[in-house]
């Protein structure tokens, strides 16, 4: 199985968007840890960068982009229950029950 010249150049551009778009993410996101947001704000601004950059790395880098349909709702189910283990754990935290400390 050969590959064109051009095919090659092709995915070699491609891969060099995705590392410069990687690149500047990385500098944002350098750049807004030092703007002075509250701590959520900067937690939600940080997520939403990495998410972008793990999207661009499983999408490029792990080939998922050109995957079947089954990979998809893999990933789909793993998403629904990685959230779900998440709430699952934030409520119980905030569920505590309180034990009197007995003397």
């Amino acid at each position: 199985m050969e590959h064109s010249h051009e095919e090659i150049k092709k995915h070699v551009r491609k891969y060099i968007f995705v590392f410069v778009a990687l690149m500047a993410l990385t500098v944002i996101t350098v750049v807004v840890s030092y703007l002075h947001l509250t701590i959520t704000t900067a937690v939600i601004v940080a997520l939403f960068i990495a998410t972008i950059k793990g999207s661009l790395v499983a999408a490029y880098f792990m080939h998922l982009i050109s995957e079947k349909k089954v990979i998809y709702i893999t990933l789909l189910f793993t998403v629904f229950f990685f959230i779900g283990l998440i709430v699952l754990t934030m409520t119980a935290f905030h569920d505590q029950v309180m034990i009197p400390h007995v003397s």
